[in-house]
């Protein structure tokens, strides 16, 4: 069966002026449907009825099933990065090293994309049977990766789901998540950041965080507070850390207890006052 997508070795069944027919045998090569052309430019020179060639399939400008021995920058239902070469009406053609571009339909689209971009997506057969690609790349990630609860790693951000967090590609290869309670901060899709694995699943998915450990976050924590009250607040926050979580969140993007933490350091420094409904920075 030839196969779309991936690499199969084809014997040469048919030689034209215009190239060779590829089928799985020489008996099913007989007949149109179970042959497909690769063109003349890229047959091996010396290649004769009966030899055996690796090809990849995919279709031409025409929807024609077309062989080459070239090997593009992603195989079906991997994932790779791949450059946005043009936007059309229908969609985003990618760059994905062959003659004709890669498409990525709005659809499957996670953010908007721009000529330039660079995009981690996977390959897949749509309901057509033409090859596309997708930024929901959720379903081809590995589970398994190399990983250990406290190491750092590195990933991109491609999905946001407000029920459950923040899902990363760790390496681009493994499937990875900033559970809801971790995830206070705004990540843009498209965004590659350094990560700390803090649980290993038992199907192999990572949970991450962005954070240091609290105590190793705490400072920094302090003087995020600092400069959003300054800047925001001209020196004086109205409302102190028994606001509401949401209000905490959507103001320093920071768990109520990473605030809470924050905030007691600020006082013990003696950098901030407390007192009912306000926080007020001191002139220290």
């Amino acid at each position: 069966m030839l196969e779309l997508g991936v690499f199969q070795t084809l014997i040469i069944v048919k030689k034209e002026e215009f190239g060779v027919y590829l089928a799985e045998s020489i008996e099913s090569g007989r007949t149109a449907e179970s042959r497909v052309l690769l063109p003349k430019k890229q047959v091996p020179e010396g290649s004769a009825i009966g030899d055996s060639l690796r090809v990849f399939l995919y279709r031409d400008s025409s929807d024609r099933m077309i062989a080459t021995v070239n090997r593009p920058k992603i195989l079906l239902h991997e994932v790779a990065r791949l450059k946005v070469k043009m936007v059309t009406k229908i969609g985003a053609f990618l760059d994905w090293g062959l003659e004709k571009d890669l498409l990525l339909p709005f659809h499957e689209q996670m953010r908007h994309v721009y000529q330039g971009d660079e995009v981690l997506a996977a390959l897949y057969l749509d309901k057509s049977g033409r090859l596309c690609a997708t930024m929901r790349i959720y379903p081809y990630l590995k589970k398994q990766s190399p990983y250990q609860v406290g190491d750092e790693v590195s990933g991109t951000i491609y999905q946001n789901a407000e029920n459950f967090g923040v899902f990363v590609a760790v390496d681009d290869i493994y499937s990875g998540m900033i559970p809801r309670r971790e995830a206070q901060a705004k990540y843009e899709i498209g965004t590659t950041m350094k990560f700390r694995v803090t649980g290993v699943k038992e199907d192999g998915k990572l949970d991450l965080s962005a954070r240091e450990k609290s105590y190793l976050q705490i400072d920094a924590d302090a003087e995020q507070i600092l400069n959003v009250i300054q800047e925001q607040f001209s020196g004086e926050l109205p409302f102190d850390d028994k606001a509401d979580p949401q209000v905490i969140r959507e103001t320093f993007g920071l768990s109520k207890a990473a605030f809470k933490r924050a905030v007691g350091h600020l006082y013990k420094e003696r950098r901030i006052v407390l007192a009912p409904g306000i926080i007020r920075v001191t002139d220290n």
